[in-house]
C-alpha cells in the first residue's frame, strides 16, 4: 500500500467529490490510516483509488501494468531512488520527463525529484500496486535494506549482489549507528573526521558523547553510503556543503534524518539530526510546564489576536514548545499556515510552508501570502528583520494570533529586539500579548532517582532556607544502564512567562531600559527561569547542577 502525504487531506477531497461510497465513508472515518483501510477494507481496489486520486488532483491516470519500459528511460532514475521513493519514470520527450508516482500531493518529493534529475517533470499517478511491481522488474539487482537488528554479518552479505559485496560492512555500520543513535534516544549525530581517525558523537539529552571511533580511511565510504540513502546529495561533490533528508523505521514509529554535510580540513564532516515525530503530540505538561503555567499559557493560546513569542538561543527547545502550541489549538474549525525553514514536522490538518530565501520565499514574503489565505493562527519559524516584524504585528492587529520565535536571552529583552530591528514600541505594546524565554534541563533518570539533601552551597546558590523545603521532593539520579550512567534521562524546559498587561504596557510605552522592565516585571509577578528551575527542582524533576547551567540569577 502506498504511503500518502497527508491522507486525511485526500480522504476529506474524495468525500466531497462524491467519489466514496457513504458505507465505506463510516467506516473508515476516524482511522489514523483511511485511505488504506478503504483498501485493506475491501471498499475500494487500489486501482480505483489512484485513479479517484488522480481526478481530485488534477492529472493524468496512467495505466502502468501491461507498459515497457525503454531502458533509455530507465537509466535517468537510480535504482535507490526508485525503490526508496516510489517513483518511475515512464517517457522522456522534448518538454521534460513522465514520471509515475502514487501521490500526487507529495509536493516536496516531486520538487526534490525535478532538482535532483535536473529534468522538467509531468506527474502522473498509477496504481500503487502495479508500481511496485513494476519498480521490482525495472531493477532487479536492486535489493531492499534489511532491519540490521535482526540479522549479522552473513545475512547480509547473502543478500547483497557480488559487486555490492564488498561494501556490507559499511552499510551494517551505517544502520547500527542509526539503531544506536535511536535506542538511545540520541537527537543528533555527528561523524567527524580527525587528523588520524574518526570519531562518532551522539547528542543525548543536550549532551555530546562520543559513542565510537574507527580508522580515518572508512570515511570515505561512510560518507558515501549516507548520501547514498539520501537519494539526493552528490557522492562526487566533496567541496561545497550539501543538505539531504533519509527516513528510517524503528518498530511502529517513523524518524526523519535532516542530514548535513560540510567540508573540514580532515574531510567531510556528516551531522544528522533526528527529527521524532513523535514530538509533535507532546502536551505543554510533558514540555515541562507546571500547572499554574500551563494554565496561564492555555489561556493565551485561547486569545484571538496578538503576538505570541519564544525566544531563547539555539537548542533551547523553541519550535518543539510552538509545535505543542500548535498541537493545542489545532482544530478543524481553525485555519492554520507556518512558514518554516525548513519544514521539520508534517503536522496533519495544517499549511506549512517552506522558507526558501535562494528564490525569494523569505520569511516577510511568505507571510504576506498566508495573510491572503484567511488564516486564524499563524506562526512564522522566526523573526529576524523589521520587514518580517512589521508584517507580523500588523496581523496581529487585524485579528490574527502570530505565533514566533526570537533569540533573546530571556523575556523582557524581546522587548528591546524588537525596537531594535525597527519596531516602534507603541506597535510592540498594542501588539505582543506575552514572550515565553526558554532553557532546557536534563531530567533525573525516573529508573535510578533517590532522595537527596541539598547541600549547604547549593542552598545558597538557590538563596534557600531549610523552611523552605517542606513538602519538597528533592532527588537525583545514581546512575543505570537506562540512562547510561548519567543520572538523566530526557529532557524538560524551565519557562520564564512575560505577559504584556495593561501596567507592563505602560512601562513599554515609556521606553524604560531593558534592566528597568525585567525589574518591574518581576515586581508584578513574573517568575524568572531561575525561579521556575527552583520549584522543579523541589519537585524532583531535575537537579541544582542543570539549573545552574542554564539560567542567570538576574
Amino acid at each position: 500500500m502506498a504511503t500518502y502525504q497527508n491522507q486525511d487531506f485526500i480522504f476529506s477531497q474524495l468525500t466531497q467529490a462524491g467519489y466514496l461510497a457513504e458505507d465505506a465513508v463510516t467506516a473508515v472515518s476516524g482511522s489514523a490510516n483511511p485511505l488504506s483501510n478503504l483498501v485493506t477494507g475491501g471498499h475500494l481496489s487500489s486501482r480505483d483509488l489512484a485513479y479517484w486520486i488522480a481526478q481530485i488532483a488534477g492529472v493524468e491516470f496512467y495505466e502502468i501494468s501491461e507498459y515497457q519500459i525503454p531502458s533509455n528511460v530507465n537509466e535517468l532514475v537510480s535504482a535507490e531512488l526508485a525503490h526508496n521513493h516510489h517513483v518511475l519514470p515512464i517517457e522522456k520527450d522534448d518538454f521534460g520527463l513522465k514520471i509515475a508516482v502514487a501521490d500526487p500531493f507529495n509536493l516536496e518529493l516531486i520538487d526534490t525529484l525535478s532538482h535532483t534529475l535536473g529534468e522538467e517533470l509531468t506527474i502522473s499517478v498509477v496504481d500503487p500496486e502495479a508500481l511496485e511491481d513494476k519498480i521490482a522488474l525495472a531493477y532487479p539487482k536492486y535489493e531492499e535494506e534489511t532491519d540490521i537488528s535482526k540479522l549479522d554479518m552473513s545475512d547480509i552479505m547473502a543478500n547483497l549482489s557480488a559487486e555490492d559485496a564488498e561494501d556490507a560492512p559499511i552499510i551494517l555500520l551505517v544502520e547500527q549507528m542509526l539503531l544506536d543513535a535511536i535506542n538511545m534516544s540520541a537527537s543528533d549525530i555527528h561523524i567527524e573526521p580527525m587528523e588520524t581517525n574518526l570519531v562518532i558523537r551522539f547528542r543525548v539529552d543536550g549532551k555530546l558523547i562520543i559513542v565510537a571511533q574507527h580508522p580515518k580511511k572508512l570515511l570515505p565510504s561512510i560518507i558515501a553510503r549516507i548520501k547514498v540513502m539520501t537519494g539526493t546529495m552528490s557522492i562526487a561533490e566533496k567541496r561545497l556543503p550539501q543538505d539531504g533528508r533519509i527516513q528510517t523505521h524503528k518498530a511502529n514509529k517513523v524518524l526523519d534524518l535532516r542530514v548535513s554535510s560540510v567540508p573540514s580540513n580532515h574531510g567531510e564532516s556528516i551531522v544528522m539530526r533526528v527529527l521524532d515525530k513523535s514530538a509533535l503530540t507532546l502536551g505543554l505538561s510533558q514540555l515541562g510546564f507546571l500547572s499554574d503555567d500551563e494554565a496561564t499559557f492555555k489561556r493565551l493560546m485561547r486569545l484571538p489576536d496578538g503576538v505570541i513569542l519564544v525566544t531563547g538561543p539555539t537548542g533551547s527547545g523553541k519550535s518543539t514548545t510552538l509545535y505543542g502550541c500548535l498541537n493545542l489549538v489545532n482544530k478543524p474549525d481553525c485555519k492554520i499556515i507556518t512558514a518554516e525553514d525548513p519544514v521539520e514536522y508534517e503536522m496533519p490538518g495544517i499549511n506549512q510552508v517552506m522558507v526558501r530565501p535562494d528564490i525569494g520565499m523569505t520569511f516577510a514574503a511568505a507571510l504576506r501570502s498566508m495573510l491572503r489565505q484567511a488564516p486564524n493562527i499563524i506562526m512564522v519559524g522566526e523573526i529576524r528583520d523589521e520587514e518580517t516584524a512589521t508584517i507580523a504585528i500588523n496581523a496581529a492587529l487585524t485579528g490574527h494570533l502570530v505565533l514566533s520565535t526570537l533569540h533573546t536571552n530571556d523575556a523582557p529583552s524581546a522587548v528591546a529586539r524588537l525596537s531594535h530591528i525597527g519596531v516602534k514600541k507603541f506597535l510592540i505594546a498594542s501588539a505582543v500579548r506575552s514572550v515565553l524565554a526558554q532553557r532546557l534541563v536534563r531530567k533525573i533518570c525516573q529508573f535510578c532517582q533517590e532522595p537527596y539533601e541539598l547541600t549547604q552551597r547549593e542552598m545558597q546558590a538557590f538563596n534557600l532556607d531549610p523552611s523552605q523545603l517542606a513538602g519538597s521532593n528533592i532527588m537525583h539520579g545514581v546512575g543505570c544502564d537506562k540512562c547510561s550512567h548519567s543520572g538523566y534521562k530526557g529532557r524538560a524546559g524551565v519557562f520564564e512567562i512575560f505577559e504584556m498587561t495593561d501596567a507592563i504596557r505602560h512601562f513599554v510605552n515609556r521606553d524604560i531600559t531593558t534592566d528597568e522592565l525585567r525589574h518591574e516585571a518581576k515586581e508584578l509577578g513574573m517568575r524568572t527561569m531561575r525561579e521556575d528551575g527552583i520549584r522543579k527542582v523541589l519537585s524532583g524533576m531535575t537537579t541544582v547542577q542543570e539549573v545552574l547551567s542554564v539560567t542567570s540569577n538576574y
